[in-house]
Protein backbone atom coordinates (compact mmCIF):
# COMPACT_ATOMS: atom_id res chain seq x y z
CA UNK A 1 0.00 0.00 0.00
CA UNK A 2 1.51 3.47 -0.74
CA UNK A 3 0.97 6.56 1.68
CA UNK A 4 0.47 9.98 1.25
CA UNK A 5 3.43 12.19 0.75
CA UNK A 6 2.93 13.00 4.43
CA UNK A 7 3.19 9.37 5.40
CA UNK A 8 0.30 9.38 7.77
CA UNK A 9 -2.39 8.06 5.48
CA UNK A 10 -3.26 5.58 2.77
CA UNK A 11 -2.80 7.23 -0.88
CA UNK A 12 -6.10 6.84 -2.41
CA UNK A 13 -6.55 6.07 -6.05
CA UNK A 14 -8.04 8.74 -7.62
CA UNK A 15 -9.92 7.62 -10.95
CA UNK A 16 -11.53 10.81 -11.34
CA UNK A 17 -12.21 11.29 -7.40
CA UNK A 18 -10.98 13.84 -4.64
CA UNK A 19 -8.74 12.54 -2.25
CA UNK A 20 -6.57 14.66 -0.04
CA UNK A 21 -3.54 14.30 -2.36
CA UNK A 22 -4.69 16.18 -5.02
CA UNK A 23 -6.85 19.21 -4.53
CA UNK A 24 -6.92 22.49 -2.62
CA UNK A 25 -9.64 24.32 -0.49
CA UNK A 26 -10.47 27.83 -1.36
CA UNK A 27 -12.78 29.46 0.93
CA UNK A 28 -14.18 33.30 -0.15
CA UNK A 29 -15.26 35.88 1.50
CA UNK A 30 -16.75 34.19 4.57
CA UNK A 31 -17.57 37.37 6.39
CA UNK A 32 -20.33 38.93 8.56
CA UNK A 33 -21.66 41.33 5.88
CA UNK A 34 -21.66 38.83 2.96
CA UNK A 35 -23.27 36.31 5.04
CA UNK A 36 -26.48 39.04 6.43
CA UNK A 37 -26.95 39.82 2.34
CA UNK A 38 -27.70 35.93 2.37
CA UNK A 39 -31.30 34.78 2.02
CA UNK A 40 -31.53 31.56 0.16
CA UNK A 41 -30.35 28.86 2.88
CA UNK A 42 -30.54 29.51 6.87
CA UNK A 43 -27.36 31.14 7.67
CA UNK A 44 -26.51 28.62 10.55
CA UNK A 45 -26.62 25.77 8.69
CA UNK A 46 -23.83 27.67 6.16
CA UNK A 47 -21.41 28.59 9.36
CA UNK A 48 -21.25 24.92 10.15
CA UNK A 49 -21.53 23.37 7.38
CA UNK A 50 -18.03 25.76 6.15
CA UNK A 51 -16.57 24.97 9.41
CA UNK A 52 -17.29 20.95 9.17
CA UNK A 53 -15.00 21.72 5.77
CA UNK A 54 -12.93 23.24 7.31
CA UNK A 55 -11.74 21.20 10.23
CA UNK A 56 -11.53 18.47 7.43
CA UNK A 57 -9.14 19.61 5.63
CA UNK A 58 -6.82 20.26 8.48
CA UNK A 59 -7.67 16.31 9.13
CA UNK A 60 -6.75 15.10 6.23
CA UNK A 61 -4.02 17.73 5.77
CA UNK A 62 -5.59 19.28 2.93
CA UNK A 63 -4.28 22.55 1.58
CA UNK A 64 -6.76 25.64 2.35
CA UNK A 65 -6.45 29.29 0.71
CA UNK A 66 -8.25 31.72 3.08
CA UNK A 67 -9.13 35.02 1.10
CA UNK A 68 -11.54 38.24 1.78
CA UNK A 69 -12.68 41.48 0.77
CA UNK A 70 -13.11 44.75 1.63
CA UNK A 71 -12.64 43.56 5.22
CA UNK A 72 -12.54 47.29 6.60
CA UNK A 73 -14.64 48.91 4.62
CA UNK A 74 -17.64 46.81 4.76
CA UNK A 75 -17.36 42.99 4.66
CA UNK A 76 -15.71 42.70 8.40
CA UNK A 77 -13.38 39.79 9.78
CA UNK A 78 -13.87 36.28 8.03
CA UNK A 79 -16.11 34.24 10.56
CA UNK A 80 -14.07 33.89 13.99
CA UNK A 81 -14.82 30.15 13.43
CA UNK A 82 -13.14 30.04 10.53
CA UNK A 83 -10.41 31.79 12.00
CA UNK A 84 -10.26 29.84 14.99
CA UNK A 85 -9.62 26.25 12.60
CA UNK A 86 -6.54 28.15 10.84
CA UNK A 87 -5.27 30.71 13.79
CA UNK A 88 -1.88 31.33 12.06
CA UNK A 89 -3.14 31.72 8.59
CA UNK A 90 -3.98 35.55 7.45
CA UNK A 91 -6.67 35.55 4.55
CA UNK A 92 -5.45 37.18 1.43
CA UNK A 93 -6.99 40.66 1.35
CA UNK A 94 -8.42 41.80 -2.06
CA UNK A 95 -10.32 44.49 -3.63
CA UNK A 96 -11.67 42.76 -6.20
CA UNK A 97 -14.88 40.63 -6.79
CA UNK A 98 -13.10 38.05 -8.57
CA UNK A 99 -10.88 36.35 -6.61
CA UNK A 100 -9.28 35.10 -10.08
CA UNK A 101 -8.54 38.71 -10.73
CA UNK A 102 -6.41 39.20 -7.62
CA UNK A 103 -2.56 37.93 -8.28
CA UNK A 104 -2.03 36.58 -4.31
CA UNK A 105 -4.95 34.49 -4.48
CA UNK A 106 -4.19 32.61 -8.02
CA UNK A 107 -0.25 32.77 -6.71
CA UNK A 108 -1.25 30.53 -3.58
CA UNK A 109 -3.25 28.09 -5.66
CA UNK A 110 -0.53 27.93 -7.85
CA UNK A 111 2.08 27.15 -5.00
CA UNK A 112 0.13 24.28 -4.32
CA UNK A 113 0.26 22.66 -7.43
CA UNK A 114 -3.24 20.89 -7.35
CA UNK A 115 -5.36 21.34 -10.18
CA UNK A 116 -8.52 20.69 -8.54
CA UNK A 117 -10.23 23.69 -6.25
CA UNK A 118 -13.24 22.66 -4.03
CA UNK A 119 -14.22 26.13 -3.77
CA UNK A 120 -16.75 27.48 -1.65
CA UNK A 121 -18.00 31.47 -0.71
CA UNK A 122 -20.53 34.33 -0.75
CA UNK A 123 -22.20 35.38 -2.61
CA UNK A 124 -22.32 32.02 -5.13
CA UNK A 125 -23.11 34.45 -8.27
CA UNK A 126 -20.09 37.08 -7.42
CA UNK A 127 -17.85 35.20 -5.77
CA UNK A 128 -18.05 31.36 -6.70
CA UNK A 129 -19.01 31.95 -10.02
CA UNK A 130 -16.69 34.23 -11.50
CA UNK A 131 -13.56 32.60 -10.25
CA UNK A 132 -14.57 29.21 -10.95
CA UNK A 133 -15.32 30.17 -14.65
CA UNK A 134 -11.79 32.02 -14.88
CA UNK A 135 -9.81 28.92 -12.83
CA UNK A 136 -11.77 26.56 -15.16
CA UNK A 137 -10.66 28.40 -18.38
CA UNK A 138 -6.77 28.17 -17.10
CA UNK A 139 -7.21 24.74 -16.81
CA UNK A 140 -8.07 23.80 -13.30
CA UNK A 141 -11.04 21.60 -12.11
CA UNK A 142 -13.64 22.92 -9.99
CA UNK A 143 -15.59 21.27 -7.06
CA UNK A 144 -18.14 24.04 -5.71
CA UNK A 145 -19.57 22.83 -2.50
CA UNK A 146 -22.58 24.17 -2.64
CA UNK A 147 -23.43 23.84 0.98
CA UNK A 148 -20.82 26.31 2.13
CA UNK A 149 -22.61 29.13 -0.54
CA UNK A 150 -25.63 31.15 -0.23
CA UNK A 151 -26.80 34.44 -2.00
CA UNK A 152 -28.62 37.14 -1.47
CA UNK A 153 -32.16 35.02 -3.27
CA UNK A 154 -33.02 31.71 -4.16
CA UNK A 155 -32.78 32.80 -7.81
CA UNK A 156 -29.64 34.12 -7.94
CA UNK A 157 -27.72 30.89 -6.21
CA UNK A 158 -30.02 28.59 -9.05
CA UNK A 159 -28.68 30.73 -11.67
CA UNK A 160 -24.69 30.53 -10.39
CA UNK A 161 -24.76 27.19 -10.02
CA UNK A 162 -26.43 26.59 -13.15
CA UNK A 163 -23.96 28.75 -15.19
CA UNK A 164 -20.82 27.26 -13.03
CA UNK A 165 -22.23 23.61 -14.18
CA UNK A 166 -22.04 24.68 -17.61
CA UNK A 167 -18.78 25.47 -17.62
CA UNK A 168 -17.94 22.62 -16.24
CA UNK A 169 -17.44 22.83 -12.88
CA UNK A 170 -18.89 19.37 -10.32
CA UNK A 171 -21.50 20.53 -7.52
CA UNK A 172 -20.48 18.69 -4.50
CA UNK A 173 -21.53 19.60 -0.59
CA UNK A 174 -19.37 19.54 2.54
CA UNK A 175 -20.14 16.02 3.95
CA UNK A 176 -19.79 14.51 0.23
CA UNK A 177 -16.63 15.90 0.30
CA UNK A 178 -15.09 14.51 3.57
CA UNK A 179 -16.32 11.15 2.45
CA UNK A 180 -14.50 11.20 -0.68
CA UNK A 181 -11.60 12.10 1.12
CA UNK A 182 -12.14 9.03 3.84
CA UNK A 183 -13.52 6.60 1.49
CA UNK A 184 -12.43 3.72 3.94
CA UNK A 185 -13.56 3.79 8.00
CA UNK A 186 -10.59 1.20 7.92
CA UNK A 187 -8.10 4.46 7.26
CA UNK A 188 -7.85 4.96 11.36
CA UNK A 189 -5.09 7.49 10.58
CA UNK A 190 -8.15 9.70 10.10
CA UNK A 191 -11.13 8.05 10.50
CA UNK A 192 -10.29 8.27 14.52
CA UNK A 193 -10.12 12.11 14.08
CA UNK A 194 -12.61 12.63 11.74
CA UNK A 195 -14.74 15.46 13.20
CA UNK A 196 -18.19 13.76 14.45
CA UNK A 197 -19.49 16.91 14.65
CA UNK A 198 -18.95 17.63 10.86
CA UNK A 199 -20.94 14.59 10.02
CA UNK A 200 -23.78 15.21 12.55
CA UNK A 201 -24.14 18.97 11.35
CA UNK A 202 -23.79 18.14 8.05
CA UNK A 203 -26.19 15.14 7.83
CA UNK A 204 -28.85 17.09 9.90
CA UNK A 205 -28.41 19.82 6.62
CA UNK A 206 -28.95 17.40 4.36
CA UNK A 207 -32.35 16.35 5.76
Amino acid sequence: MSYSSNGNRPKLSEKGLLTPDNCVVALIDHQPQMLFGTSNFDRQTIINNTVALAKASRVFDVPVVLTTVETNSFSGNMWPQLRAVFPGQEPIERSSMNSWDDKNFVAAIEKTGRKKIVLAGLWTETCVALPTVQAIHDGYEIYVAEDCCGDVSQLAHDNAMKRVIQAGAKPVTSLSTMLEWQRDWAHKETSTKFPEYAVRTAAVAHK
